[in-house]
């Protein structure tokens, strides 16, 4: 099913959680998704970091009928080609890194949502005034939660995802939340090497399942 833009933005401001994850097996990337889900996860990133990435999220594409209520999208999206190729195959949104402005207008065209990466205060008013409503400030552990909490009252009605060193520890997140953030993205700190490499993908729903309640219980 198409999710609205409206849909999603509920979704990740009540859970507070956007895990990002790539990997060049579609099995294995569709066992680390589902563990995901069970763990409580409903929006998802998949980034666009390997050479068959769009194969692999094809993948996980051709699945989602098991996960109906699972609201997929791809990161690390860099131009407007790509975000078009990757629209046509099912994406329910586009993340990226950067700001880059002719993305808008692709997923202004197909009436997804557009998530860049900002740095500044100007480049998020620039995304703004562009459409995205949410914003992904990147990278959030060179910024740090003082960044958030300085830019709120300028524009205080900002929906910003954090993404880049954030951990899933009580205190870390706790900076984020209490700073201004509406949700965060977690990678590597959530899908450690570890659980990686012995596929331990109940362990992986396990640590999704405190992350999202650790987060539960700060924005009570």
């Amino acid at each position: 099913m198409a999710f609205s833009k409206q849909q999603i933005i509920d979704t990740m401001k009540s859970t507070g959680l956007v895990p990002l994850f790539t990997h060049d097996n579609e099995e294995e990337a569709q066992l680390v998704l589902e563990a995901a889900y069970k763990g409580g996860v409903r929006v998802f990133e998949f980034t666009n970091r390997k050479k068959n990435s769009f194969e692999v999220f094809s993948h996980l594409i051709r699945q989602r009928d098991k996960y109906p209520d699972l609201m997929l999208g791809i990161g690390t999206i860099m131009d407007g080609t790509t975000t078009r190729k990757f629209l046509d195959a099912g994406a329910d949104f586009i993340i990226s890194p950067i700001l880059k402005l002719e993305m808008a207008e692709v997923c202004k065209q197909y009436d997804r949502m557009w998530i860049p990466g900002c740095a500044t205060l100007t480049e998020i008013v620039t995304a703004k005034e562009n459409g995205a409503e949410v914003i992904k400030v990147f990278p959030g552990a060179v910024l740090g939660p003082a960044f958030v909490s300085s830019i709120m009252p300028v524009v205080p009605d900002l929906q910003l995802m954090i993404t880049g060193g954030v951990e899933p520890n009580e205190r870390n997140l706790n900076a984020w939340f209490a700073a201004g953030a509406m949700c965060v993205g977690l990678g590597s700190h959530l899908f450690t090497k570890e659980i990686l490499e012995t596929k331990n993908w109940n362990l992986l729903r396990q640590k999704v399942a405190s992350s999202l309640e650790i987060i539960r219980q700060i924005k009570k």
